[in-house]
């Protein structure tokens, strides 16, 4: 499933933005969620983001181990802490 950026609403692009920011969710659920890549991840948030605000992105998500699932503690099992979408 390869989308394009005019295929998502405002409020997707919103949320994968949203997504991308976040440090415990790993690009492979954005991809499984939206069919974006790593890569296109990197192109999308290039084109919706200030410069400034792409290159602070790729300086926290580099290296972040909680990015990638292959990478991240086996006994993480989910994607945000638990005091967070408290109602």
């Amino acid at each position: 499933m390869s989308m394009t950026w005019s295929d998502f609403s405002a409020a997707d692009l919103s949320r994968i933005i949203e997504m991308a920011w976040e440090d415990r969710t790993p690009f492979e659920a954005i991809e499984h969620l939206y069919g974006l890549n790593e890569a296109a991840l990197r192109l999308l948030m290039r084109r919706h983001l200030t410069a400034s605000a792409f290159r602070r992105w790729r300086a926290r998500v580099s290296g972040r181990v909680t990015k990638h699932l292959q990478l991240r503690n086996p006994q993480i099992s989910r994607a945000y802490c638990p005091s967070q979408y408290k109602g």
